[in-house]
């Protein structure tokens, strides 16, 4: 198991102004970061990655697609920018020596159509998704698709969803990721969830009913790492949650309010709730 904490709680942009807190991390114990692929280009994140491998630091990262490059669309131009824009983020994912691109780049983030997914949208899904992890094999990075809530998105929102996404790939470099928020909402039971996709799972992402500081919540989490550990999941563990720091984040994950006194606060208790929890069912 390795340890991350996802970088949007301070920025969208990772640059050399976050080195110190890079730093912090690691003194803090974190075997990596996770970042935010929004923006760049090659040459600055080959900057992050130089920095990185100074601390010590592993890499995972993550992104989404908006309505322009949609790899949902009916228009075969706009699904070919979606693609395009999910080659990009993991060409920028092998620069920074990361190994997951995790996020809901399945659709774009808050945009709905009134009904569920369309069987046409399902393949759409599959053909852009599976040309994208051709991709990233060539690239040695490994695509993990997260699902949202029903309050965020309406083409993926049960584990069940994902894992029959990843079927309909059917690419070795094509997997899924659990995120403790979402599943809060849409899992009936949270330990038989993860135990029933458990062999798609390579990303978790630890984050609080209220995107706080994790264990500070009411995530029934005595029941997720239980089932973590006894599906013998050994892949990352990244904490995730979001404050009014940065206005466009806090708009689209809808936070109004301060759910923690402290970013420090988050990274420093989130990290020592995981190792408490990780040893406490092992």
């Amino acid at each position: 198991m390795k340890t991350g904490m996802n970088l949007l709680l301070w920025t969208g942009h990772v640059t050399e102004e976050h080195f110190p807190l890079l730093a912090k991390l690691k003194q803090t114990g974190f075997d990596g970061v996770e970042l935010p692929l929004f923006g760049g280009d090659q040459a600055h994140y080959a900057r992050i990655r130089q920095e990185l491998d100074n601390l010590g630091l592993g890499a995972t990262t993550v992104t989404v697609c908006n309505p322009e490059a949609n790899p949902i669309s009916p228009d075969p131009a706009i699904r070919q920018k979606g693609l395009d824009h999910i080659k990009w983020a993991i060409e920028m994912t092998a620069t920074l020596g990361g190994e997951n691109l995790c996020g809901p780049y399945h659709s774009p983030l808050g945009v709905f159509s009134g009904t569920g997914p369309t069987a046409d949208e399902k393949a759409c899904a599959a053909e852009v998704l599976r040309q994208a992890a051709e991709f990233a094999q060539q690239h040695k990075v490994m695509c993990a698709i997260e699902y949202l809530n029903r309050f965020e998105c309406y083409f993926l929102t049960t584990a069940a969803d994902a894992a029959e996404l990843v079927k309909s790939v059917n690419h070795p470099h094509f997997r899924m990721m659990y995120d403790t928020f979402h599943a809060n909402i849409e899992e009936k039971a949270l330990g038989p969830t993860i135990e029933s996709v458990a062999s798609h799972v390579v990303h978790v992402h630890i984050s609080e009913n209220d995107r706080g500081t994790p264990g500070s919540g009411h995530v029934h989490w005595d029941e997720t790492f239980r089932a973590l550990r006894n599906v013998k999941y050994d892949g990352w563990l990244v904490i995730e949650a979001f404050g009014r720091a940065l206005p466009d984040l806090a708009a689209a994950t809808r936070v109004w309010r301060d759910l923690f006194p402290s970013a420090e606060e988050v990274y420093t208790k989130g990290l020592a709730f995981i190792h408490q929890k990780w040893q406490q069912f092992a």
